[in-house]
């Protein structure tokens, strides 16, 4: 939706957090959704009954700007290496997935999964803390498979709350495997997630003129209604905040 240059509903070029800017103004209908080929993006109300983008070519993968979770809004600076980036990746992992990851649109429902697991995970904490578990996070949950994830049993999941590698947080662990549900029905629904995501935004990434850290917002009335839809078909972790950094992964 917002995007870095064109990535998912992601970010930015120049790194810049882009505000999702939705051109829908109700939620995506499956039957319009298949017709089209929306890119990934996020929101919306109860039921979704709105008009789906016609066929356009597929941007990346992201559909808003760049991630919703710094601590607090900042606008992006020259770092040492004179790259323009946000303030809030400390590590090398961290900056890996700023500036090679984050913003870029993907059409994957894995990879989508992927992210509802990790910003399931972050929330409360920081990317830095979460990105550093990330591959713990794909060896325990098989590679973000959601259809795997979906069979999980008490008994796999009182094994991944013994997994030193995991944010060891019951609700989280649980909504991993209640969202990996949620997405299978969505995709019976739609067709795939991706689908679902960038019906959002027409299939097309928004992207937003930021020019001061006042600009820089955690949510937005995009974020706002994909939530509302996402909590009403089963998701978990999926206030508007988690949601925009979604729409910007």
């Amino acid at each position: 939706m917002e995007r870095r240059a064109s990535k998912r509903l992601r970010s930015l070029p120049n790194d810049s957090d882009e505000a999702v800017q939705s051109n829908t103004t109700a939620p995506p209908s499956a039957k319009k959704a298949r017709a089209a080929k929306p890119s990934a993006g996020k929101t919306s109300s109860a039921a979704p009954e709105p008009s789906v983008p016609a066929k356009r070519a597929q941007p990346s993968t992201s559909f808003a700007g760049k991630s919703n979770r710094a601590p607090k809004p900042s606008a992006p600076a020259a770092a040492s290496d004179g790259r323009v980036r946000c303030h809030w990746p400390k590590s090398q992992v961290a900056l890996d997935w700023h500036d090679k990851e984050w913003g870029v649109p993907v059409h994957d429902d894995r990879v989508w999964f992927e992210f509802l697991v990790l910003g399931a995970a972050q929330c409360g904490l920081s990317w830095n803390a979460v990105l550093s578990k990330r591959p713990a996070y794909r060896l325990a949950f098989d590679g973000f498979e959601p259809a795997k994830v979906a069979l999980y049993d008490e008994k796999k999941e009182a094994a991944l709350m013994q997994n030193a590698g995991l944010i060891r947080n019951k609700a989280k662990i649980r909504s991993a495997i209640q969202n990996a549900k949620a997405l299978l029905e969505v995709q019976k629904e739609f067709g795939s997630f991706d689908k679902y995501m960038w019906a959002w935004v027409e299939g097309r990434p928004v992207k937003n003129a930021n020019k001061s850290a006042a600009d820089f917002v955690p949510r937005t009335e995009l974020s706002d209604r994909i939530s509302k839809d996402l909590i009403a078909r089963g998701f978990k972790f999926m206030g508007t905040t988690i949601c925009y950094a979604l729409m910007q992964e």
